[in-house]
C-alpha cells in the first residue's frame, strides 16, 4: 500500500529494483503489481511492460508506456500533480511503464446515479444510464475543482478513456487520474465521463496553466523536447494546437457527436 506521492518518487521508480508481486487481472493489458526498493525506500508500484500491450487498430503498436510517461510529464508542467510519478525503465519482463501504487479512499463518491431529472447541488449532469429495460437514470459525476482540472488536462492529452475506474480519490482529498495509454493521438478522440462543464467558460486558474502549457510546448523548450522523446513529432504539435485552441475558445469541449463520447464500459 502507498500514500500519496512524495518528493523523491520518480528517483525511486526509476532506479529502485522492481520486485513483482502480483498481477492485475482485468485489465487489457499486462498490469503488474509490483514493489520497489531503492537506498532504503520501498513503495508499491504499477509495471506495464511493453511487451504486455495488446495491439490497437488506431495506436502504434509498443507506444502506451510512452504516452502514459508524457501524460505524467504534461500533468508535472500543469503544476496540478493529477498523474501519479510515472517512469519508463527497464523491468523484469522488458521495456515498460513504472508508475506509483495510489490506494484509493474507498468513501469518496465521484460519481452517482439519480432517478432526479438534474443533478443535485455539488453534482454535474453527465447524460442517462440505462438501468434496466423500463429504466434510465441520470449518470453525474463531482463538481470539485480536481476533477475540473482532470477535465482540462484530458484535453489536451487528448484521452480517449477516461473512465470511473481510473479515477483514484486519495485519502485527503487527492485526486488522481491513472491509464493515460489511449493519448495523444493527433485525431480528435476525446472520450470521457467529464463532460459535466462542457461548453463552460473555463476557470482563470485553467486559463492561466493553459498559458504557461502554451510556452513551455514551444520548440526547443524543454517539455516540447521531453514530449518528442516520447511521442512523434505530429503527436507534439498537436498537443500544441490543442492548448492553443483551448485558449482561444476558453471554454471546455463539447462532444463532436462522430463517435461515441463516453468510453465503453464507462467504469
Amino acid at each position: 500500500m502507498s500514500s500519496p506521492s512524495t518528493p523523491g518518487d520518480a528517483e525511486l521508480l526509476a532506479h529502485g529494483e522492481l520486485t513483482v508481486r502480483g498481477q492485475v487481472r482485468e485489465a487489457s493489458n499486462a498490469v503488474l503489481y509490483c514493489s520497489v526498493a531503492y537506498e532504503g525506500r520501498e513503495a508499491a508500484c504499477v509495471y506495464k511492460p511493453v511487451a504486455g500491450e495488446q495491439p490497437l487498430w488506431d495506436f502504434p503498436d509498443g507506444t502506451l508506456a510512452q504516452r502514459e510517461v508524457a501524460a505524467y510529464e504534461i500533468s508535472e508542467a500543469t503544476g496540478w500533480g493529477l498523474v501519479p510519478p510515472t517512469v519508463l525503465r527497464d523491468g523484469p519482463y522488458g521495456e515498460g511503464m513504472v508508475q506509483l501504487w495510489i490506494e484509493a479512499d474507498p468513501e469518496a463518491r465521484l460519481l452517482a446515479l439519480t432517478e432526479d431529472d438534474a443533478p443535485g447541488e455539488g453534482w454535474k449532469a453527465v447524460g442517462p444510464a440505462q438501468i434496466d429495460e423500463d429504466r434510465t437514470a441520470l449518470l453525474v459525476h463531482a463538481d470539485t475543482p480536481g476533477l475540473r482540472r482532470l477535465a482540462v488536462l484530458d484535453a489536451v492529452i487528448n484521452n480517449g478513456d477516461r473512465k470511473g475506474g481510473h479515477l483514484l480519490p486519495a485519502p485527503g482529498g487527492r485526486l488522481y487520474g491513472i491509464d493515460h495509454g489511449v493519448t495523444f493521438h493527433v485525431d480528435d478522440k476525446l472520450r470521457t465521463l467529464l463532460w459535466g462543464w462542457a461548453g463552460e467558460e473555463l476557470p482563470a486558474e485553467a486559463a492561466g496553466v493553459l498559458d504557461g502549457l502554451e510556452r513551455s510546448l514551444a520548440p526547443g523548450a524543454p517539455l516540447a523536447t521531453r514530449l518528442g522523446e516520447l511521442l512523434t513529432g505530429a503527436e507534439v504539435a498537436a498537443v500544441r494546437a490543442r492548448v492553443g485552441a483551448l485558449r482561444a475558445t476558453g471554454r471546455h469541449p463539447e462532444p463532436s457527436g462522430q463517435w461515441p463520447a463516453i468510453p465503453w464500459p464507462p467504469v
